[in-house]
């Protein structure tokens, strides 16, 4: 990918795992390719000059056989986030229940009309 774009994102993760993608969701085949022509390229302006030290991106593993030759990969690619992108409202719905006490996570009150307390 073009890594001089403004719009690539990499985040490295203590695993060892390496996220690499653009931030406009605009590279099918990411992490390996950005579109040819690209009309939403931006070259990256702050970073310009610089002297990188051992933050730089760790290399992009090497590329599957056929990429760019088959749309399989890009369709594959598109299929996992439709997954992600599904379960994020369910998601989001559990939480809310949980934080207002209903749902499956409810937790007891506390007080309540148990031993000890007098009814009036």
């Amino acid at each position: 990918m073009r890594q001089d774009c403004k719009n690539f994102e990499s985040r490295s993760y203590p695993n060892g795992d390496t996220v690499r993608k653009c931030n406009l969701d605009l590279a099918p085949e990411a992490p390996w390719r950005c579109p040819e022509n690209c009309g939403s390229f931006a070259r990256r302006l702050v970073d310009v000059n610089w002297s990188h030290g051992t933050l730089i991106t760790p290399e992009t593993p090497d590329e599957p056989a056929g990429l760019g030759e088959d749309s399989s990969i890009a369709a594959l690619l598109d299929a996992a986030e439709d997954i992600i992108n599904a379960a994020g409202p369910q998601v989001v719905a559990d939480l809310e229940a949980e934080r207002a006490g209903k749902g499956r996570f409810r937790r007891k009150k506390k007080g309540g009309r148990g031993k000890g307390r007098r009814r009036r």
